[in-house]
């Protein structure tokens, strides 16, 4: 069943009778040439492009819990590709083209709004930088245009430009990026996956790899074994604990990252603002909330709920932007289980293990890669070879002194 508005239209007009399931509840087959384990948006966006654009459509896609009920239903929604470096800069311009063309390639309304991303600054230095970043962006073929003051205020007449502390000098926008219904992305891709043959398979928690000699032949899961020519694991803040069932330590930590979302109020923030002088970004929802959030937990956990001393630095941020945000109630708040990187940036690559394959390390930019992450994943499982904006994102680059340090962008070393 294809979706429109004439579909929309008749089924309004005869009961709702005719809706279908937008993807079946199949049990696991013995085999699949492909098995990735993590029904998050990444897994799902792979399982996708592997049956979309690659033509591999004997898979299977196993969530331990529920679809989508992991990072992928609890993050801010923010997409950009406003990154500097060359090792990040491609692939998640890839990722916003991917964006562009998401909602009419898997023919599902995902809410994508590219309403605009405006990073502060708040000192000459940082302007600066800024101006730096915008200049790699336009050499990878990304947009961006350095504001000053006066071309700030004319977006946020709102914003405290004259705090003594935090004086806004300027910002640097991406007018492309801006959001997406982020549990809309995970029906749109799990609908299209499986409209092509996919098994998505929930409440299937992988326990065990089958590994003989050096070679991944399958699972052991809750629901069985499961054999398979590949199995990619894409399991985001779980990682590190479904790596080691087959025996590796990675480079990556587990932090909660907390969000917010206040009571709905009237349209008042257009875009997605950045607070320059402290990690704070604010959008607001469709329904009319505030959506914000900031650093990590500073502490190892696998919690999907996080402690008050972050919330209180969050809303300190806030205010110190805009302090009308201390008039708005907040609704709720929930976590996320992030997968920290020592550099702030994520791994897409072939493990030691022949037929075992990584995606994870996504840090801060997990939802807003999805697409492209997705696809350059696909990429190397079907061809066994990076995806030439992805050829950086190894596991080994930490060994061979080639990191990703993308600054201010990623993760802060010293709060992980």
């Amino acid at each position: 069943m294809r979706y429109s508005g004439l579909r929309v239209l008749w089924e309004g007009l005869t009961g709702n009778k005719g809706w279908q399931p937008a993807w079946r509840e199949p049990e696991p087959k013995k085999s699949y040439d492909v098995i990735v384990i993590g029904g998050g948006g990444h897994g799902l966006a792979t399982a996708y492009y592997l049956s979309n654009k690659f033509g591999i459509t004997n898979v299977a896609v196993l969530e331990k819990g529920w679809l989508g009920s992991g990072n992928i239903g609890r993050n801010t929604t923010i997409i950009r590709s406003n990154y500097l470096l060359p090792g990040n800069e491609p692939f998640y311009e890839l990722s916003m083209k991917l964006w562009e063309g998401l909602e009419q390639d898997f023919n599902y309304n995902a809410m994508v709004s590219q309403r605009g991303v405006l990073n502060l600054c708040h000192t000459d230095a940082q302007r600066d930088a800024f101006a730096r970043r915008g200049n790699s962006m336009r050499l990878s073929g990304a947009d961006s245009e350095l504001l000053d003051q006066d071309g700030v205020r004319a977006l946020y007449p709102f914003l405290d430009f004259d705090n003594a502390r935090f004086p806004i000098k300027g910002g640097l926008l991406q007018k492309r990026g801006g959001s997406a219904r982020h549990d809309g992305v995970a029906w749109g891709y799990a609908r299209g996956a499986d409209l092509r043959g996919v098994d998505i398979i929930q409440n299937c928690e992988v326990t065990g790899f089958h590994i003989e000699n050096g070679v991944c032949k399958g699972v052991e899961t809750t629901k069985g074994a499961i054999s398979a020519k590949k199995i990619a694991v894409c399991v985001a803040g779980s990682s590190g604990r479904v790596m080691a069932q087959a025996g590796m330590r990675l480079p990556i930590e587990s932090h909660v990252l907390q969000a917010f979302v206040s009571e709905g109020l009237k349209p008042i923030i257009p875009g997605v603002i950045t607070f320059g002088a402290g990690h704070f970004y604010i959008s607001q929802s469709d329904k009319g909330g505030l959506v914000f959030g900031g650093d990590i937990d500073g502490y190892n956990s696998y919690a999907q709920r996080g402690n008050l001393p972050v919330v209180e630095d969050v809303c300190e941020s806030g205010m110190a932007l805009m302090p009308m945000i201390g008039r708005a109630r907040l609704l709720r708040m929930w976590g996320g289980v992030m997968d920290m990187s020592m550099d702030g940036s994520p791994f897409i690559d072939k493990t030691h293990i022949d037929g075992l394959y990584f995606n994870g390390g996504w840090c801060y930019g997990g939802f807003k890669a999805t697409p492209a992450s997705g696809y350059c994943y696909a990429h190397l499982l079907a061809k066994d070879e990076p995806h030439p904006v992805a050829t950086e994102m190894r596991l080994d680059r930490f060994k061979r002194g080639h990191m990703i340090d993308e600054k201010g962008a990623g993760a802060q070393p010293n709060l992980h």
